[in-house]
């Protein structure tokens, strides 16, 4: 029985064969080796240059999550200030109607033509809601997002759960340079 670097062979004494897979018995300590697999066996780092690439795709990989993350708070930013935009028309002719528009601040009053035929008609902006209805436009690039953004975690979450030290310290370094470069753009998505 092969022992990983770092693993003692006396702590693996009592443990069935079953529990203990060839070479590949997963850590639940921090270590430091260089030739720690990831997502697969072909991808095991095999120098020094390999593994510094692999904990590279790490970092870019995270800092891609900031981004999407940042990319969707930016579109539902949006999304919300154009249905705050949003408006209505109102024909003048329908009294009841036209006499609460007369004090709404948020109402102009213009001319639609149709046809060649001139109506008063007054442009209400609609009130914004909570809870926006559901858009096709809106809701599908949403939930795109979301996924990308949930696959890329989930390939972080199993690289930092090799307990690879570097790979560990890759994952944080990409969120970190991630948050720095995408950070600003989340604050002002708040003031659109």
């Amino acid at each position: 029985m092969v022992a990983h670097e770092g693993h003692d062979m006396s702590s693996m004494e009592g443990m069935s064969s079953a529990s203990i897979t060839s070479s590949n018995m997963m850590s639940m300590t921090f270590f430091t080796a260089t030739n720690t697999p990831l997502y697969a066996k072909s991808w095991t780092p095999l120098s020094a240059g390999a593994y510094a690439g692999t904990c590279i795709f790490l970092i870019i990989l995270a800092i891609i999550l900031r981004a999407v993350l940042t990319i969707k708070s930016y579109l539902e930013a949006r999304a919300i200030q154009s249905a705050m935009k949003r408006r209505y028309l109102v024909i003048e002719s329908e009294n009841n109607m036209a006499a609460k528009l007369e004090s709404d601040a948020n109402s102009s009053t213009g001319i639609l033509t149709t046809n060649g035929v001139a109506e008063n008609v007054r442009i209400v902006q609609a009130p914004a809601q909570h809870i926006q209805p559901w858009r096709f436009g809106v809701d599908l690039p949403r939930a795109a997002l979301v996924t990308v953004a949930a696959a890329i975690g989930y390939l972080l979450m199993l690289a930092v759960m090799t307990y690879n030290v570097g790979y560990f310290c890759s994952v944080l370094a990409g969120a970190f340079v991630g948050e720095l470069a995408f950070s600003r753009f989340n604050q002002g998505v708040m003031a659109m």
